[in-house]
């Protein structure tokens, strides 16, 4: 078996996902700051990522074994296979296709800042949702959620993680303007990178009900100044500020 690591951010990475699928990955793993594709032989791909060989043995099992729960404020992030019997509000995220298993320091700040500003029978929208695990951690909090992603093709998991944390959560394809129509929201959180909050920033106002709240992270701390500067012209007030790691996590209200 041989192992294809990609180095990136989820926001780089999440667009080729299905395509490492399509060319015969057998699995895919999010760590912290890459990502592993398992291949039973290696083959030629335009994405520059270094190919390594694995011990001969069940690269399968040895995967699942060596995945463990995470916790990330009240919540702990578990895999299908994973039995729990212990505290914490459960996650049970499907790994593959689509990024938000609880294993990137940028979902982990999410997952804990939901829990800080979250209010039972809020309105959330969830942008770029991915694997839908922030949207069903809001609905597992007491609120309304939303997701959108422009990859539809990460819907269909999205949905079966919902379902599968029997979590009322809809999902939809599109992007901020597609949301839109079905606000305004009282928390809008987003994992997405410092340039696109950058543009997004006069819009996420249209966004948000009176009182409302962003939670933005998947911003490395080098560029946290970019969304501070463009928040701050849009009149957004600075509510907290958490690290780990290299990223950031920024809340604001209006």
């Amino acid at each position: 078996m041989w192992v294809y690591r990609l180095k990136g951010t989820p926001l780089e990475l999440d667009p080729i996902l299905l395509e490492l699928f399509d060319r015969g990955a057998r699995g895919v793993e999010e760590r912290e700051g890459e990502v592993l594709a398992y291949f039973p032989a290696p083959l030629e791909l335009p994405f520059g990522g270094v190919w390594e060989e694995l011990p001969d043995e069940d690269w399968l099992s040895a995967w699942r074994r060596d995945l463990k729960p995470v916790w990330a404020g009240p919540f702990v992030v578990l895999a299908p296979w994973h039995p729990w019997e212990g505290e914490g509000i459960p996650l049970v995220i499907e790994p593959g296709m689509a990024f938000g298993t609880g294993h990137h320091e940028t979902t982990r700040l999410a997952l804990s800042a939901l829990a800080r500003h979250l209010r039972p029978g809020e309105r959330v929208l969830d942008l770029g949702t991915g694997s839908g695990i922030l949207a069903i951690a809001a609905a597992k909090l007491g609120g309304k959620a939303l997701g959108v992603d422009i990859d539809e093709t990460v819907l269909p998991q999205a949905e079966e993680n919902a379902r599968r944390n029997g979590a009322g959560v809809c999902f939809l394809p599109g992007s901020l303007e597609e949301a839109l129509p079905h606000g305004p929201f009282d928390l809008l959180v987003a994992n997405l990178f410092a340039e696109l909050h950058r543009e997004l920033a006069s819009r996420y106002r249209q966004a948000l009900a009176p009182g409302g709240r962003l939670l933005l992270t998947g911003i490395l701390l080098e560029k946290a100044s970019l969304v501070k500067e463009a928040m701050a012209r849009e009149g957004f007030s600075l509510l907290e500020e958490e690290r780990e790691g290299e990223w950031v996590l920024l809340a604001y209200g209006i």
